[in-house]
């Protein structure tokens, strides 16, 4: 017996698209029916193709436009709606902002329930195109191919491809012709690398056989225009490797920094393999001035440190960070996922000791390499889980925090973290999060003992819906 054939859900017609919703993706209403789709702007009134159909809410795609919000802006990439990063193009800049916002009070309201004095506005970003200091990119012989391509669905010749991994599939990636993420000469650099693989038919790295040599090419920059490139190759073919390298030496004197890693595993994280350093520095540098003394601190960026990848907004991020703490010498600070110790080392000028945890090893060697590097010697770093770190006998040894800096992963902080802090009580407790859902609901479980004086959304990255987000929590009855 064959199969049925499912029937489509059908098609809304004339929905009303009323909100920006989680993911990017918008929100349409159809009398009492909710439906999620993408690349919608808040006013447009649409026909939408319903894909997938819950009890509480569907979600489609807009097929047909009858009238189009007054919030839309023209997207300026010419891969927009296909590689899956910016999906936010289509609405002005002003805008973004506004439901980033938004997303902070509304989880605080729905998900925490909490109460909270009136958000601060804002804070935007310097530059919404060209600002990520780190982009990586993926080799594919098995290329995505669109609409214009390949209409009639013929044959392409060659399939190989540079660029971004489309959303939901491992197997194909998307040739980039030209990102606006990050500064020239990435661009330059990207297509520099292809051309040369091109011309010496290099053999791209196909993901379901295992096979081919290209795999990734990872590009890191810093403010002062310093770049450093990583080439990932599938293996140890030690003459092709320096000849590439050379060639990009030779093209682009920006590059203070070449690397190589042969990477034969079935997984992309370099992380746990050698990094060869072929030419130049092993790592970059980047410099700002520390809170509260104006010192200028350095901090190196070896190939897998994390580093926030909008630097000119990442220091507009400490600073915030650093005031709503205000250390003082008297002051011991505890930095909970420290990394690489960017924020330890940032406050620790003008605070007595600086204690920073971190689960990731290479960045707690980065966080006490940066304090060496500045000379700052009131900072201590450890690693291990901070749930099982950050301990009662832990606290009595190296002191009672009276401050905490926290920035957890997008998972928030885990409820035994949560219940270190309540024991301790620091008088002041920073909340930095890139996830405000889990935010919320974490204050809501220290919200017996503190209270919250402010609340600073900061926009880290343009054109996607996410948001920083940090909160000042004041112990009660201080």
């Amino acid at each position: 017996m064959k199969a049925r054939r499912k029937n489509p859900p059908g098609i809304i017609e004339k929905a009303t698209i009323v909100d920006a919703g989680s993911e990017g993706k918008a929100v349409a209403r159809a009398g009492d029916q909710v439906i999620f789709v993408p690349f919608g702007a808040p006013g447009d009134v649409v026909d939408i193709q319903l894909t997938r159909k819950k009890r509480s809410f569907s979600e489609g795609k807009i097929i047909r436009f009858h009238q189009r919000s007054d919030k839309r802006d023209e997207p300026f990439c010419p891969h927009f709606r296909l590689c899956g990063g910016c999906k936010w193009q289509h609405l002005r800049y002003s805008e973004q902002l506004f439901f980033k916002q938004k997303q902070v009070e509304d989880n605080f309201l729905r998900i925490g329930k909490l109460d909270f004095p009136s958000v601060s506005p804002i804070v935007a970003s310097p530059r919404t195109i060209r600002y990520r200091n780190k982009l990586e990119f993926t080799f594919s012989n098995r290329r995505w191919l669109t609409d214009s391509e390949s209409p009639d669905g013929s044959t392409v010749s060659d399939m190989r491809a540079l660029g971004f991994h489309l959303p939901g599939m491992f197997d194909r990636v998307l040739d980039i012709r030209e990102c606006s993420l990050q500064p020239e000469p990435s661009n330059a650099i990207r297509l520099a690398v292809k051309a040369y693989a091109l011309d010496h038919d290099l053999a791209f790295y196909d993901v379901r056989r295992r096979t081919g040599w290209l795999r990734n090419l990872i590009l890191r920059t810093t403010l002062n225009d310093e770049w450093m490139v990583i080439l990932v190759v599938n293996e140890d073919d030690r003459p092709v490797i320096e000849s590439l390298l050379d060639h990009l030496a030779a093209k682009f004197p920006r590059i203070v920094s070449l690397m190589f890693v042969v990477n034969d595993k079935h997984n992309d994280t370099i992380s746990d393999l050698e990094i060869h350093l072929y030419k130049g520095a092993p790592w970059l540098v980047e410099s700002f001035p520390s809170y509260g003394t104006g010192k200028e601190l350095r901090f190196k960026i070896s190939p897998v440190s994390f580093f926030q990848t909008n630097t000119l907004q990442a220091l507009e991020l400490y600073r915030i960070a650093a005031s709503f703490a205000d250390p003082s010498v008297n002051d011991i600070v505890y930095d909970l996922y420290t990394g690489t110790g960017t924020i330890a080392n940032y406050v620790a000028g003008v605070s007595g000791r600086v204690i920073g945890i971190d689960s990731v090893k290479p960045a707690i060697d980065d966080a006490i390499e940066n304090s060496r590097f500045n000379c700052i010697t009131n900072t201590s770093f450890f690693h291990g889980d901070i749930a099982e770190v950050l301990t009662g006998p832990f606290m009595a040894s190296h002191g009672i925090p009276s401050i905490v800096i926290t920035d957890p992963p997008r998972t928030g902080m885990h409820e035994k973290v949560i219940r270190q802090l309540i024991a301790a009580l620091p008088a002041r407790i920073v909340y930095i999060s890139c996830n405000p859902a889990t935010q919320a609901r974490d204050i809501s479980l220290l919200q017996d003992h503190y209270r919250i004086d402010r609340v600073q959304p900061v926009d880290m990255f343009p054109h996607t819906h996410h948001v920083e987000n940090v909160v000042l929590l004041l112990k009660k009855g201080t």
